[in-house]
């Protein structure tokens, strides 16, 4: 204990001498500063204004009444009814997740695990009712419930959603609602003040404060179009689509995602940029759909080998590799083998850079394209089209168990989804995108990836001739399917 009582004194000692220290130089600097050869003489420490301190409590005031718990409910096809440790241990097992509790939606980290019966989190944006949120939290879901931090609930109606951002918009029916205004994520520096709100393991309202660690964060692998905004702000499970403001309390993001290696909150999560999400807002609420510029190429990263074969400087820009037939691109003379160095009197940085830019861009927009070819730079003006609608989903009727097909959801195969499953531009069909757990077609074997190619012996070319199929089908007939694998053909027998 006498020990113990000298090593307190030694600390206590220690941190005086320190304060002593600091306390010195400060008035030694002020005596400097001034000019002055007289004895510095301790003045008290000049406290900082109190308007310098950001208003956070007021922030926080005004925005979690308008940050919404979203409950989507899929009946009993949906619910998860394996026991809580079994469901914690499936969760704790992606180190990059959206969140979403345990036992609900986690979006596409995972195709295989149940969807519905989940909560999530909300933002209301318009005081008549418009909610934006995450595409995982209310994907698959048959009903939702909209509660608000006043206790207040309602039915959520699903305007449209976007996968490729992980975003969707939904309704409620009322009047006179708190909402969030839109900021602008352009101006968002690293460092600055956030706050998320949100309603983290189902605690409502839950707000916590950090910095904006990073901007612009793609390749994560969590969706299509990746622009994130990284922050350190706490967001947990249940904080899926809700809001990340800025100390204006402006929406600057919607979280999204997570990147941890136990399920939990570790110092780094995602939130698609306003920049990102209010021109879907636009689209869907004008249109119902998400209206995307379309260029018409396949681009690929300009690595350091590839620059020096191309003659280039630097690893910058996106590399050409292929240019769709009939496409924008192909129309404005942009060919195989060009690197696309500028778009629209901006550099070009990467392949990711070029996306972002082009799919924001009006459709019709006569846009200016700087390329080089064979070592020697050009203009070209492109016409910028609509994104064509590849993602078109069509998926069996869910209240038919006995469908050797029910479950089953499925996409057009693009260009450019078969680039990234490793086939062929020969192969045709269609990709399968979800297959619901427990269903027939799940117990055959058909998983997410798979490209359907014939149902009995019928070539499936597109997703018309799917459906068509599909229809033709009785509830209670067999389904030979061929389908491709990683490049590899196999027959699936799906029998009810």
């Amino acid at each position: 204990m006498k020990h113990l009582r000298h090593h307190k004194l030694g600390i206590i000692m220690g941190l005086a001498i320190l304060a002593a220290v600091a306390w010195g130089g400060e008035s030694i600097m002020s005596s400097h500063a001034s000019g002055s050869t007289s004895p510095a003489v301790a003045s008290p420490p000049i406290s900082a204004p109190q308007e310098a301190v950001p208003g956070f409590a007021e922030v926080a005031k005004s925005v979690t009444p308008a940050v919404v718990n979203i409950t989507a409910s899929a009946g009993d096809r949906g619910r998860d009814t394996r026991d809580p440790q079994e469901q914690m241990e499936q969760f704790f097992g992606s180190p990059r997740r959206p969140f979403g509790p345990p036992w609900g939606p986690r979006g596409p980290m995972d195709p295989h695990e149940h969807r519905g019966g989940g909560m999530g989190s909300g933002v209301i944006v318009s005081p008549d009712g418009y909610i934006i949120t995450n595409h995982h939290v209310i994907d698959g879901a048959r009903e939702l419930t909209v509660t608000l931090p006043d206790k207040r609930e309602f039915k959520g109606k699903v305007i449209g959603t976007d996968p490729k951002t992980d975003l969707a918009l939904i309704k409620v029916d009322a009047q006179g609602l708190p909402s969030v205004p839109w900021g602008d994520s352009a101006k968002l520096q690293v460092g600055e003040y956030v706050l998320a709100v949100g309603n983290p393991f189902g605690l409502n309202s839950t707000v916590t404060l950090g910095i904006v660690s990073a901007l612009g964060r793609g390749r994560m692998g969590i969706t299509q179009y990746e622009d994130f905004i990284q922050t350190d702000a706490a967001i947990n499970p249940g904080n899926s689509g809700g809001a990340l403001v800025n100390a204006r309390g402006e929406l600057i993001g919607i979280n999204t995602a997570i990147f941890s290696r136990t399920g939990g909150y570790q110092g780094v999560g995602f939130a698609v940029p306003a920049s990102m999400a209010q021109p879907v807002y636009d689209s869907l609420v004008k249109t119902g759909k998400v209206v995307r510029g379309y260029l018409g190429v396949g681009i690929q990263e300009v690595t350091q080998d590839l620059a020096k074969l191309f003659g280039l400087k630097q690893t910058q820009g996106a590399l050409v590799s292929d240019v769709n037939e009939g496409s924008p691109a192909e129309q404005a003379g942009i060919k195989q083998g060009d690197i696309i160095i500028g778009y629209q009197g901006s550099l070009v940085q990467d392949a990711v850079a070029l996306q972002r830019a082009v799919t924001r861009t009006p459709v019709g927009t006569k846009a200016t394209a700087k390329v080089v070819r064979n070592g020697h730079e050009m203009d070209l003006t492109v016409t910028i089209g609509e994104q064509p609608d590849s993602t078109k989903i069509a998926r069996a009727d869910q209240g038919s168990s006995e469908h050797p097909l029910a479950g089953v959801a499925v996409q057009e195969l693009d260009r450019q989804t078969a680039h990234e499953l490793g086939l062929t531009k020969k192969t045709q069909g269609v990709v399968v995108m979800d297959v619901e757990p427990d269903s027939l077609a799940s117990q055959a074997g058909l998983m997410p990836g798979d490209v359907i190619r014939e149902i009995n012996k019928q070539p499936v070319k597109s997703v018309k001739d799917y459906e068509k199929i599909m229809s033709s089908l009785k509830k209670d007939q067999q389904a030979l399917l061929l389908i491709n694998r990683q490049g590899a053909s196999l027959f699936l027998s799906v029998k009810v």
